[in-house]
């Protein structure tokens, strides 16, 4: 990713930085007695994935989740259930996803009754795979006192039994949140221990450096500890929420001294998905809804201008046409009042573009952080076209235009909403289905999660390509992303994973 120098055969590291990139005789001439030599045997190495977007303690806890993708049966997912039952201490919650019906033998929906066979004593709750519909046992309709006379929440439903009135168990929409909101927050060493899981994962997906999503300043204490005691194995920026912004002096790290390697997430708008994106004009399905705005324009200002001058990184959510429009005239008025020679502001998802808002967002040097298997999603799953129209649906996501115009785009997961793995998200920004003359190349993709993360974490200094005197984040591939099918990007592994000059990750075979 050096357009000085795009390839070459092999590469040398001396402590945590790369010494020399050439060919294989000239790294061959400054082995000694003590070098370590890895022959690849012809696998490709690029620089260490940035994954700009990742809500890392959200995925540790996922990873402690019963998968029942692949159940294809009641009596299958009991087993899985069972496993885990065995494995947990008696009332600890169990969660779980990914079951569907549709795949079960029995060609109907699981029961408490079916999950108190194999967990009378834990509290279980286990969403569908579509994400708003779970089935609880009887200990956990306890938990939550949802009883015979209990009625749905708005926008809920409780399925009962037409004989007795009970509940089957099965909790659609608003009525999930009963059972959700009533499991306790996991203690410090759960998290800790899931952390540990998500970032077991992080490195075996190529990914070197994460901008950490946190929740509450609490979650970003845990960045912290782990960081103490010497747990964290991929450089981590910390993205606090903007109601934490006058406790930000409370976090007290080590290597994260850097200000840039700190910022703010402002959350100026919804979703597309819940229609709370805040559009210009109604959504297309209800004419009544235009969306939500957090902020009026002033109110934004000071939040934008208070974060700026504590010198942080200002990452402004902002889905719908209006909310970015409302991002960029903050952005607009604290440059002009504080100007600065170089800036971190960048605009998450950036989903409902214009023409005229892509030139702005040119004019300004603003930064566009997508997550490439959200693209899909947002047509898939939750039917862009028909809720925005096909006019403003063109706009949506616009990788081309945006690349064209000479924006830097970013990429990340949002795991553990989307997958984690960027060669599958890759895939998606360069395989595009919908308006796919907004496919970009495989090395334009490949640049969002390398040196276009590393320039708008302003650190392109020392990631972002393997170059001499960078630090030595490089990762190596089963085969070239340049040379493969579209279609089989996903399917490229991640066979080592080096940072900080320290092989970190290593496959097997």
């Amino acid at each position: 990713m050096d357009s000085v120098q795009p390839k070459a055969q092999a590469v040398a590291i001396q402590k945590n930085r790369i010494a020399k990139v050439g060919s294989t005789e000239e790294i061959k001439a400054l082995v000694i007695k003590e070098t370590k030599v890895i022959d690849l045997q012809g696998k490709t190495v690029v620089p260490g994935f940035i994954d700009s977007h990742i809500h890392v303690a959200d995925f540790g806890k996922f990873l402690n989740w019963v998968n029942l993708s692949a159940a294809k049966s009641i009596e299958q997912m009991q087993t899985t259930l069972r496993e885990k039952v065995q494995k947990t201490p008696k009332n600890r919650w169990i969660v779980g996803n990914g079951w569907n019906e549709t795949r079960f033998a029995e060609k109907r929906c699981p029961n408490r009754y079916d999950l108190d066979a194999v967990s009378p004593d834990n509290p279980v709750i286990l969403y569908h795979e579509c994400g708003r519909v779970c089935v609880v046992n009887s200990k956990a309709l306890e938990c939550a006192k949802v009883a015979k006379e209990t009625e749905p929440p708005s926008g809920g439903e409780i399925e009962k039994d037409p004989e007795t009135g009970e509940s089957t168990g099965i909790l659609r929409e608003a009525a999930t949140d009963l059972v959700w909101k009533t499991i306790p927050e996991p203690s410090e060493q759960e998290i800790l221990e899931s952390t540990g899981l998500a970032f077991q994962e992080i490195v075996e997906a190529g990914v070197t450096t994460v901008h950490w999503i946190v929740g509450a300043l609490e979650e970003a204490l845990i960045v912290q500890k782990l960081e103490a005691i010497n747990k964290l194995p991929v450089r981590v920026h910390v993205i606090v929420p903007v109601k934490d912004l006058d406790r930000i002096d409370e976090l007290n790290f080590g290597s994260i001294k850097n200000d840039k390697q700190l910022g703010v997430k402002i959350f100026v708008d919804g979703s597309l998905a819940a229609r709370t994106a805040a559009l210009c004009e109604p959504y297309m399905d209800d004419n009544t809804i235009t969306g939500e705005l957090f902020y009026s324009q002033d109110e934004l200002n000071k939040v934008v201008v208070k974060a700026h001058k504590a010198n942080l990184k200002v990452i402004m959510h902002a889905m719908g046409d209006q909310a970015i429009q409302m991002s960029l005239n903050a952005v607009e008025k604290v440059l002009t009042k504080t100007p600065a020679e170089s800036h971190c502001y960048r605009i998450e998802h950036a989903s409902v573009l214009t023409p005229d808002l892509i030139e702005r967002i040119k004019s300004l040097g603003i930064t566009v952080s997508v997550q490439p298997k959200c693209v899909i999603s947002e047509f898939t799953d939750w039917s862009a076209v028909e809720r925005l129209g096909n006019k403003r649906a063109r706009w949506l996501y616009p990788l081309r235009t945006l690349m064209n115009n000479g924006i830097r785009v970013i990429g990340g997961s949002d795991c553990p909403m989307e997958p984690l793995n960027p060669l599958v998200a890759m895939q998606a920004a360069v395989d595009r289905e919908y308006f796919p003359e907004e496919q970009i190349s495989i090395d334009e993709a490949l640049q969002m999660y390398t040196v276009n993360a590393a320039v708008a974490s302003c650190e392109q200094e020392n990631k972002g390509s393997i170059k001499e005197g960078k630090l030595a984040d490089i990762i190596v591939l089963s085969g070239d992303p340049l040379t493969t099918s579209t279609s089989e990007i996903g399917k490229i592994e991640v066979t080592m994973t080096i940072v900080d000059g320290k092989i970190v990750f290593q496959k097997s075979s």
